[in-house]
């Protein structure tokens, strides 16, 4: 496993699939850290955050973490990638981020 898929920002990921295997006593923990690792990996690997500093590429992750336990997580997704440009709040590149949510949604085939 590579170190850096398990580092920050993406180690939010690994602690998502803990929660929600506590939360969700249906939920098996194994199953939802390899879920969420797998995640973890095509957001890594993927490119979808190239060009994003660090604090907006904290905020995909985030946005990923919220959106993977959604009941529909493509729209989920595409919602978030439309509010950050109405409501950018604290990030540095709205724009940037709004197109990396889409990429992800591509890379994750939402």
């Amino acid at each position: 496993m590579d170190p850096a898929i398990v580092a920050p920002p993406y180690d939010k990921l690994l602690r998502v699939a803990e929660e929600v295997a506590r939360e969700r006593p249906e939920v098996d923990l194994e199953l939802a850290r390899e879920v969420f690792l797998e995640a973890a990996t095509l957001l890594h690997n993927g490119l979808a955050l190239d060009g994003l500093d660090e604090h907006d590429t904290d905020a995909v992750v985030s946005a990923r973490c919220v959106d993977l336990v959604a009941p529909d997580q493509g729209d989920a997704i595409r919602s978030r990638s439309r509010q950050v440009l109405e409501e950018p709040g604290d990030l540095h590149d709205p724009e940037s981020v709004s197109r990396a949510l889409l990429i992800v949604a591509a890379l994750f085939r939402l």
